[in-house]
């Protein structure tokens, strides 16, 4: 049987849900999403706090996930889903992948599953 690490990291892939209510969570989200987990992040806590850090943290996941060859997209309005490399999200035929935090709130809805 393999042990889980105390952050999660260690073991074979999971789902796990995480609040971001700080950009200094960023790092064990990453952490998390490299050791190949899929991720719901509920932003709901850091985007009641500051639109402009909701902004620095999504197109922070954003950047992270196209680098390490995963995705991102919305779950409604309070969740972004993260998955590692070799798990895409589906989307429907036409619509663009990943979410843009450009707008106005916490990321404009490019893509909801």
């Amino acid at each position: 049987m393999i042990k889980q690490g105390t952050d999660g990291v260690a073991g074979s892939p999971y789902v796990r849900a995480m609040p971001l209510s700080h950009l200094k969570d960023l790092d064990l989200i990453e952490r998390v999403l490299s050791g190949g987990n899929v991720l719901i992040i509920k932003i709901t806590p850091i985007a009641k706090r500051s639109v402009e850090e909701t902004k620095v943290a999504i197109n922070q996941l954003t950047d992270f996930a196209k680098r390490q060859g995963g995705d991102i997209a919305r779950l409604g309005e309070e969740r972004v889903v993260l998955t590692p490399p070799g798990i895409k999200i589906w989307r429907e035929k036409g619509q663009a992948t990943g979410i843009s935090s450009t707008a106005e709130g916490h990321g404009s809805q490019r893509s909801t599953l």
